[in-house]
């Protein structure tokens, strides 16, 4: 009768212990892992409204990029450090300067611009899913200003910039977006997070 009495208090014991360690010697949480991105898109298509949406500053302080600028855009499992490329003329021909060391592509379009617009930005985007340092990376490409009246749907952009036999093969995302609905703009980041979490977890090639 004793040894079960003893053999009950030693269970509850170890039933404390095992709570207090749960409860009061808990580590600090791992580390969120960072990826570095490129994000391009021509002046106008909203870039840096979205990047500073998304980082939740101030939308009255916002101002167009000129040159480049980064940011560390905090999501819950990851931490993307965004170098943002000005979209004006004279800068695009700079950009491929600025690719090296990136982990992937944020690629963003007016889809209310004008034809001319939408022909230069897909040029662009021809150039960076063709480019060395590019090519084997996850492309999200963003449709922005969808809350404008000319606004192209989906099926139009990706129609027009001819993705399917460019892009096969490669690793990308088409999203409608808008600042009216950033939650959606979030979703479409995170799926981006999940295939630079794959692409981390492919056997590196020799």
């Amino acid at each position: 009768m004793s040894e079960c009495i003893q053999l009950s208090f030693a269970v509850c014991r170890i039933g404390i212990y095992t709570c207090f360690r749960a409860l009061c010697c808990k580590g600090p949480p791992p580390p969120r892992p960072e990826y570095d991105l490129v994000c391009i898109g021509l002046t106008g298509s909203g870039k840096t409204s979205l990047l500073s949406q998304l980082c939740s500053e101030n939308r009255e302080n916002i101002v167009s990029t000129t040159g480049f600028s980064i940011k560390a855009v905090p999501f819950q499992n990851a931490i993307l450090n965004v170098k943002e490329l000005g979209g004006a003329d004279n800068i695009r021909k700079y950009w491929s300067r600025y690719y090296q060391g990136s982990q992937g592509v944020i690629f963003v379009l007016d889809s209310a611009s004008s034809e001319e617009d939408l022909e230069t930005a897909r040029n662009e985007l021809h150039s960076a899913l063709q480019h060395p340092q590019l090519c084997t990376l996850p492309f999200l490409i963003l449709a922005n200003h969808q809350d404008k009246p000319a606004a192209r749907s989906v099926q139009e952009i990706k129609k027009y910039l001819e993705l399917e036999p460019l892009a096969r093969g490669k690793r990308w995302i088409l999203k409608p977006c808008s600042l009216d609905d950033m939650e959606a703009v979030k979703d479409s980041f995170g799926l981006l997070i999940n295939l630079l979490e794959d692409r981390e977890l492919e056997p590196s090639q020799i």
